[in-house]
Order: structure tokens, then sequence, then C-alpha cells
């Protein structure tokens, strides 16, 4: 008698083992499946490949995030000169509420941390080169074009330099906004 519970006792357990087991499984082939398709909606809407899709995924974007990409280099030449300024800030968030970000949203609570702490520089590398092709597959994408974006980064750079707030930009931002245009005007 005492065999038999143990018996069943036993088999409940390795059931219960194998029922948690399946259900991990199953749990990790969604979170996968959904992160397939996630990269996949980011590629319909961006217009890159499955790699570069991947990339951006690895920076951190996702669909909600993905309006900031046009952005970095905006933040990277605000982080060029000893830091975001009052007016650096200001000029960023202005752009990206006229780009349709949202207080409060996603993307611009990631903006608000990217203009808090400066990302790494591998984030500023891969996101100018991803938005140069963006540029190259599908220009309208991007709803500017790579004078426009530079052009805005400019507007950064000035946005606190020199006297009042007019005139000098400064070196650091110069040698960004350098690399940025030759980085996207190919």
């Amino acid at each position: 008698m005492d065999h038999d519970s143990l018996q069943e006792r036993g088999r409940a357990l390795e059931e219960d083992y194998f029922r948690k087991r399946d259900r991990e499984l199953i749990e990790k082939m969604r979170a996968a499946a959904a992160v397939e398709q996630a990269r996949a909606d980011m590629g319909a809407k961006t217009g890159l490949d499955a790699a570069a899709t991947k990339e951006l995924q690895d920076l951190g974007f996702t669909l909600e995030t993905l309006s900031l990409l046009p952005l970095v280099p905006l933040v990277q030449v605000a982080w060029a000169d000893r830091g975001v300024t009052v007016e650096e800030r200001a000029a960023v968030v202005k752009l990206a509420r006229a780009r349709g970000i949202t207080e409060g949203s996603a993307a611009d609570r990631q903006l608000a941390a990217w203009l808090t702490t400066k990302p790494a520089e591998t984030v500023f590398t891969q996101a100018t080169r991803l938005i140069s092709a963006m540029l190259d597959s599908a220009p309208d994408v991007l709803g500017m074009s790579p004078d426009d974006l530079v052009k805005y980064c400019e507007s950064i750079a000035q946005a606190s330099g020199g006297v009042l707030g007019m005139g000098s930009v400064a070196s650091d931002e110069k040698a960004i906004l350098k690399s940025l245009a030759a980085a996207l005007k190919k």
C-alpha cells in the first residue's frame, strides 16, 4: 500500500515537472515568435533587412521607439560639448514633438533618458549607419532628407553656442556635424 502511494506520488511529481517544463518551452517559443514578428514589423516600417532590424532591436529600439532613430544624431550633437544644455534639450524635444513623439510615450521616455544619460558611443555610430541604410533603401521612410537631418543637427549645435546662444559652434560639435554629413550624404 505504501509502495503504491509512493509510486503515485512519484508519477504526480514527474507529470507536474514535465507540465512546468512544457509551459516554459511554450512561453520561450511565444517570446521568440514575438521578437521575430516585431523584427518583421520593423523591417516593413523601415525598409531594412532582417540583419539591420535585429541590430535595431539590439540597440533597444522597439516599434514604439523606432520614431527616435532619426533623432539619435541630434542627441549625439547635444552631448558633444560639455553635456546637454537646457537649450539643446528644449530644441531636441521640440523637434521630437513636431515628429509626433508625444509626451509620456515610450519614445519620449527613451529620449528623456538619452538626454539625461549619454548613450554609449556604439548607439550613435550604429544608429547613424542604420539611418544611412534607410535613406539608401527607402528615402521617404524617415520623413526627412539627409540635408534636413544635418540642418536639424546644426540647429542643436547652435542652440546654446556663442554669446546669448547666438553664433559659435564648439569644435567637438563641428567635428560631429562634419562626420554626420559625410555619413548621411554619401
